[in-house]
């Protein structure tokens, strides 16, 4: 992936995200992370990435503390998205679920 398509992608998802939110004060914390996106260094995405994800945790506790199942559904299925993009495009540790080698976890190898 280009370095200008992963800041693409991961400002729209943001964007995404400011619109999920009823909240002024998250949506202008996405949108700064959508700018730092935009703007920083290619090698701040997965730090930009993570701090989005603490955002979206924190949307959607909101939403269930407030009983807005809708809102929460819409936010978790962001956070996801969020999560897939960053693992997909490396920029967080881990290994997607779907890549095959994520075995069960009670499994000892033998």
């Amino acid at each position: 992936m280009t370095q200008q398509y992963l800041a693409g992608e991961l400002s729209m998802i943001l964007a995404q995200l400011c619109a999920a939110s009823s909240d002024r004060h998250v949506c202008r914390w996405a949108s700064r992370l959508r700018r730092a996106a935009e703007t920083e260094p290619i090698e701040e995405l997965g730090t930009i990435v993570e701090r989005a994800l603490g955002v979206t945790d924190r949307l959607c506790w909101s939403s269930l503390t407030h009983g807005d199942l809708t809102a929460f559904e819409r936010q978790a299925r962001l956070g996801a998205e969020l999560r897939e993009f960053g693992l997909c495009a490396r920029l967080l540790d881990g290994v997607p679920a779907d890549d095959g080698r994520a075995g069960d976890p009670g499994e000892t190898g033998d």
